[in-house]
């Protein structure tokens, strides 16, 4: 029974250990697109990203796509916008993973949501996808007022 115990509490510190490194990982192919776009480092945006991967949002009420490449390519090395972001939430299971984050910038009132999806890859965690959209106004102090 005291060995059955000892197993068990050992197999739990591992899979924590192992889930928290997942976050990690995870972690950090985020925030090389948040530096990459934040501050003008295309190569972070190379590293975090898919070859593949595309961006989807809507104007004028129709899904619009915008490559990943053309996104790359968009951003200006060493010309920083001034945002910053953080990372809201990450849920992932074995090699696929979801993930919210927030841009924002201090003096511009909107802040930009973007949605991760990614892959656990040979070459470690991948953005496959990301679709974003505009906040305006606090959704919380809304919902009070």
């Amino acid at each position: 029974m005291r060995l059955s115990l000892i197993i068990s509490l050992l197999l739990l510190c591992f899979i924590n250990i192992n889930a928290q490194n997942e976050i990690d990982a995870i972690s950090s192919t985020l925030m090389k697109y948040v530096e990459g776009s934040t501050e003008g480092k295309p190569d972070l945006l190379k590293e975090a990203f898919h070859p593949e991967l595309n961006l989807f949002y809507v104007k004028d009420k129709a899904l619009k796509v915008w490559s990943g490449t053309e996104y790359i390519e968009d951003t200006k090395q060493g010309k920083p916008t001034g945002e910053s972001g953080k990372i809201i939430s990450i849920d992932y299971e074995n090699n696929a993973a979801v993930a919210k984050l927030e841009i924002s910038h201090p003096e511009n009132p909107r802040t930009y949501v973007d949605y991760f999806l990614l892959l656990k890859l040979e070459g470690g965690w991948k953005i496959i996808n990301k679709s974003f959209t505009k906040r305006t106004s606090n959704k919380l102090l809304d919902a009070k007022n």
